[in-house]
């Protein structure tokens, strides 16, 4: 039997297989304003069509000076809530489950507005941020876009912690001062108020980098460290990425090279996670399952070559699975 195409059930949520979209940004918000388009009506639909069980929103603002970029989505008025409606109904109706990352762009905004961070160091090429004084605007908006999402018809909720962006920011020691557990504080305390917030029955998850890598970065057993704090503050799964936070790195990339990290979190922190990181096979995919590396596996690059990814696994794993009855005759 195939882990990949297992069941995976978070709270009240059963994901029907183990494969999830990972959030890509589409910078495709014609408008400037937040609202999603047709197309990402049709990105991630066609995902869902092609069988991923977890199809995820790109990283979605939580108030306008958290987008990465002016194209980016958000989440933070009636109006954005009202144009995700559909597109998380033509998830569900293709059998997939509708998740948002809940994010917020720190020092790496890169629009005409002043970004804020931990201290005002900016990012290499970026805008000089304000200094982060006061946490609870910040708190508030995660919390107020958590519920949003949920009216939006999202069913699980990521909260982005990676990548350099605000939260990453304020744990990592290179963009923060103070212990590990000062540092921390940000992201667990947002974690906390989204699980309050939305209650039990939602499936909360927390995007991390795993490591900066680079010399007195954050490491991965500090990712430990993170990840049984975010637990105890509610998430259910650890979703492990890697870097982001300087320009300086020097990342090992190759086939999985992030799945280690993903291990190392699951095993040391006791905590569900997901692997994410030039994860392309079939045969790969079902291996960091069953060697117990990861819970759920998450696909970025491969599913924008190939939207109908799942289904192909399936065949190639010999497993019998449901295409669309469109698109029956092709399986």
């Amino acid at each position: 039997m195939s882990l990949l195409f297992s069941p995976l059930t978070l709270r009240s949520v059963t994901l029907p297989n183990r494969i999830a979209v990972s959030p890509m940004c589409q910078y495709s918000v014609t408008k400037e304003d937040g609202v999603p388009t047709d197309w990402h009506l049709v990105h991630l639909g066609s995902r869902a069509v092609g069988g991923a069980g977890l199809v995820m929103a790109e990283a979605t603002a939580v108030e306008p000076r958290g987008r990465i970029s002016p194209q980016d989505t958000g989440i933070w008025n009636d109006e954005q809530v009202e144009a995700w409606k559909p597109i998380t109904r033509f998830i569900k109706e293709h059998g997939s489950v509708p998740a948002i990352q809940l994010a917020h762009a720190g020092r790496k905004a890169i629009g005409d507005w002043v970004p804020v961070a931990p201290t005002t160091e900016p990012f290499p090429g970026g805008n000089t941020p304000e200094k982060l004084e006061n946490h609870t605007g910040i708190v508030k908006a995660f919390v107020d876009g958590a519920l949003r999402a949920i009216e939006a018809g999202f069913e699980v909720l990521e909260v982005h912690a990676a990548h350099g962006y605000l939260l990453h920011e304020f744990y990592s020691p290179l963009t923060n001062e103070g212990s590990i557990e000062e540092r921390i504080a940000l992201p667990v305390e947002v974690t906390a108020a989204v699980r309050a917030a939305v209650g039990p029955e939602v499936p909360v998850i927390v995007r991390i980098s795993g490591t900066d890598w680079v010399d007195d970065g954050w490491t991965a057993d500090d990712s430990v460290v993170l990840a049984q704090a975010l637990k105890a503050a509610g998430a259910d799964l650890i979703d492990v990425s890697s870097g982001g936070n300087t320009a300086q790195a020097e990342i090992p990339i190759g086939p999985g090279y992030q799945v280690p990290l993903a291990e190392a979190v699951r095993r040391k922190a006791d905590v569900p996670t997901g692997a994410v990181g030039l994860i392309t096979e079939a045969t790969q995919a079902e291996q960091i399952l069953t060697d117990g590396s990861a819970d759920l596996v998450l696909l970025a690059r491969e599913l924008l070559r190939d939207p109908y990814w799942p289904l192909h696994a399936a065949q190639q794993l010999g497993v019998e699975v449901r295409a669309p009855k469109q698109y029956a005759r092709a399986f």
